[in-house]
């Protein structure tokens, strides 16, 4: 119960690379150094891109997660957390469209590969700097705060704890406190546990930081064509 998910969780660590041999066949550039910029930028692309799909599957086992545990609590009906759920799930979705139209936006190049739409990879993953953590709160809001004080197996385990805990936290229609408990855990390891991990810092990190996205965005805008476009418009020559 205490676990939250035992099946996945996120672990991150720092690696040095100390006296590494690399063999020819393995080095990307040899000296090309007018490609270095180019080779980072691709790869941003298509890293940035991809988040608007992963982060999207671990928003929709939050979004259920949430639910799940309003259903639990006999509230899932209140205007309020329809809301929240509708609120969460329109965040999720947009990350979603996100990284769809920066992969149907694609082209390829004069080598026969393809590359994602930069600047739609990099408004995806700003995006994904943003919303887990709005969804975290908002999945958090609907826990309350029984997410962070609940009782453990082992209280649920103790003769003397236990039936009073399985009594005074039973969830509505018949819902044991055990299943209710290991809704909370679930949400809890997403929001501030293992989970967190891999749905809010690597959200706002991975990929580069946001930094790094508004450059990027900033070098696709192409303001001057914008500029262009208003002022003719506005009919100024």
């Amino acid at each position: 119960m205490d676990v939250g998910n035992a099946k996945c969780g996120g672990i991150e660590a720092v690696c040095v690379f100390d006296h590494v041999f690399v063999p020819n066949e393995r080095i990307f550039l040899n000296g090309e150094v007018e490609f270095a910029g180019p080779l980072v930028d691709r790869f941003a692309s298509y890293h940035r891109n991809s988040y608007g799909g992963c982060k999207a599957g671990v928003g929709d086992v939050l979004i259920g997660a949430a639910s799940l545990f309003a259903q639990f609590n006999g509230v899932e009906k209140a205007a309020h957390i329809k809301d929240k759920l509708v609120e969460m799930t329109h965040m999720n979705e947009t990350l979603y469209s996100g990284g769809i139209a920066s992969s149907c936006e694609g082209y390829q190049t004069a080598a026969g590969n393809y590359i994602v739409d930069p600047m739609l990879a990099n408004c995806c993953k700003l995006n994904v700097t943003r919303y887990p953590y709005e969804m975290c709160h908002l999945a958090e809001e609907i826990a309350g705060g029984l997410m962070v004080t609940a009782p453990s197996g082992a209280d649920f385990d103790n003769p003397e704890t236990g039936p009073y805990l399985r009594k005074l936290l039973v969830g509505a229609n018949g819902v044991s406190a055990e299943d209710k408990l290991r809704a909370l855990r679930l949400l809890e390891t997403m929001c501030i546990g293992t989970g967190a991990v891999g749905f809010r810092t690597e959200s706002m990190h991975g990929a580069g930081s946001p930094a790094a996205q508004k450059l990027n965005i900033s070098r696709y805008a192409n303001f001057n064509g914008k500029k262009d476009m208003a002022k003719h418009l506005a009919n100024i020559k």
